[in-house]
């Protein structure tokens, strides 16, 4: 099963590492502000989901130490947090595109 998750979890962190990496660099490359903010929610929204990936990784492959669980809990509370973030502020951006 720890075997299923690392097969699982590890590439899905290093291509939301990357998603929010490109999205980084096109959200400060840009030159409109409405582009611009596109690019910086989805770039949240990755790294929510890259936070929420590390946090399982913590909370489920390590051992059972009490500082891997507050640290997997705080992971995940930002990750959540930059997720709904982003998928907001995409909303917002999407809808004032038209």
């Amino acid at each position: 099963m720890d075997q299923l998750l690392q097969w699982v979890l590890v590439p899905g962190i290093l291509i939301t590492l990357v998603l929010s990496a490109i999205f980084s660099f096109k959200s400060r490359r840009a030159s409109d502000a409405r582009t611009r903010g596109l690019f910086s929610a989805r770039m949240n929204i990755s790294m929510g989901i890259m936070l929420m990936f590390i946090a399982l990784v913590q909370l489920f492959l390590s051992g059972e130490s009490t500082l891997r669980i507050v640290i997997g809990a705080i992971f995940l509370v930002i990750g959540v947090f930059n997720l709904f973030a982003g998928l907001r502020n995409l909303g917002a951006y999407s809808a004032s595109r038209q």
